[in-house]
């Protein structure tokens, strides 16, 4: 055979090949569709949907992306970093040219569990839907009765900043034929009917794992892993494990413990700061008793990861270095008015720093974050006044914030490794 026909052949060949690989993709990114009926029937809905729908919206925060600080109410325009460049968040108000004045609840819904546009166009996965396509149909159609009744803001969707390939639908294809497929929740028998509320939502309307589960290269959620912790892609944050209780696991919680820090952003173990302030103060304060207590039961029954790792033993005080020094000098200047000589804190105003987890994490991401920006909780009908923490970026350069830092997580019986310049300099 000659070369030139062998190499027709190898052409053919991997034609062929590349055509049997695209029909797969193709395949992949319609399973589960349901058609959409060109003239589907007027959708009508009632005050009790609408008013569900309310509900649902703010259960999912849905706000916390749809509305640009300044702008309008769930008009889109906000910019979610990733990796890969900026998404911006859609129009979500009924606005015939702008909006989604012209979907039908069918068009909603195929967003929702497809991750499919109107128009056809594959959606970015920072739209959660990859958590969004367990929710079910009724609460589809609820959230969309309810997102009909806000005022139509005409303002046009901005365009993604995203690098080439990941700008290409043929790119976003080949990512949800491999980490993407539609499927709705599955109760489990053997739990009860409220364990399977906190299940659903969490997993589907709360998307907790968008934060507090880890990505892959591609920035696709690692369902292996759940809700083991994950850093927040653009946001300079972590969100602690939700399966470690020396993280932000709740097993040795009480319910009513769970249920006051996702209502009022506090209880006598935690605070919350940073993003998860933000869900506090937009979705989980305005959730109903009966979803907050459900979610604890479910978050308080995870798999306990700790059991299988090494267990963790109160730290000797550590030695007199100089940074440790320098950050006991620091900590005395700057701190300890709120937090006590020894890391005490206040009861009820300043969170003690001794045997304080957030204190101890492996990960000093939000501890750097915290003293060079400040840390506010959120203010809720429960704690309407909260306190704060002011930022020391202005007064303490990098070496002193890993000097205090140090230093904190070296005493009172806390176990934290020193803090580097490296990790105090991350952004």
């Amino acid at each position: 055979m000659s070369a030139a026909r062998l190499w027709r052949r190898l052409a053919v060949g991997a034609l062929a090949v590349a055509g049997v690989l695209a029909a797969g993709v193709l395949w992949l990114n319609q399973r589960g569709e349901d058609a959409i009926a060109a003239n589907e029937a007027a959708f009508v809905a009632t005050p009790g949907q609408i008013e569900r729908g309310r509900y649902l919206a703010l259960a999912g925060n849905c706000a916390g992306c749809h509305t640009a600080p300044g702008g309008a109410d769930y008009a889109g325009g906000a910019g979610i970093d990733t990796p890969f460049g900026t998404i911006y968040a859609g129009n979500l108000t009924p606005d015939a040219g702008t909006g989604i004045g012209q979907w039908s609840s069918a068009h909603f819904w195929r967003a929702m569990h497809n991750g499919r546009s109107r128009d056809g166009r594959l959606l970015y996965p920072a739209f959660p839907y990859t958590s969004f396509t367990q929710i079910t149909r009724e609460d589809s159609d609820a959230i969309y009765a309810w997102l009909r009744t806000l005022p139509p803001v005409d303002q046009a969707n901005r365009a993604h900043g995203l690098r080439f390939p990941y700008n290409t639908q043929a790119a976003l294809a080949v990512w949800r034929a491999l980490f993407f497929s539609p499927a709705g929740f599955e109760p489990t028998p053997a739990q009860s009917a409220e364990w399977n509320r906190g299940a659903y939502l969490v997993g589907g309307l709360g998307h907790c794992i968008a934060c507090h589960g880890s990505r892959n290269a591609w920035g696709a959620t690692d369902l292996g892993l759940g809700l083991g912790g994950g850093r927040l892609p653009g946001q300079g944050w972590y969100a602690p494990a939700l399966d470690d209780p020396r993280e932000a696991g709740v097993m040795n919680w009480r319910d009513e413990e769970v249920v006051a820090l996702l209502q009022t952003g506090r209880n006598e173990h935690a605070a919350v700061s940073g993003p998860m302030a933000e869900v506090v103060y937009r979705s989980t304060q305005h959730w109903r008793d009966d979803d907050l207590l459900a979610v604890a039961r479910y978050l308080r029954s995870l798999p306990d990861r700790s059991d299988d790792a090494p267990p963790r033993t109160a730290g000797a005080a550590r030695p007199a270095s100089a940074q440790m020094v320098r950050g006991e000098r620091i900590y005395a200047q700057q701190c300890a008015w709120c937090h006590g000589d020894r890391g005490e804190g206040r009861p009820g105003a300043f969170p003690a720093l001794a045997g304080n987890r957030a204190v101890n994490l492996a990960d000093t991401t939000n501890l750097v974050q915290m003293v060079r920006r400040g840390g506010y909780l959120p203010a809720t009908a429960g704690n309407p006044r909260p306190h704060g923490m002011p930022p020391f970026g202005h007064v303490l350069d990098d070496t002193e914030i890993a000097a205090v830092l140090t230093y904190v997580r070296g005493s009172w019986g806390n176990a934290g490794a020193e803090l580097s310049l490296d990790e105090a300099m991350r952004r």
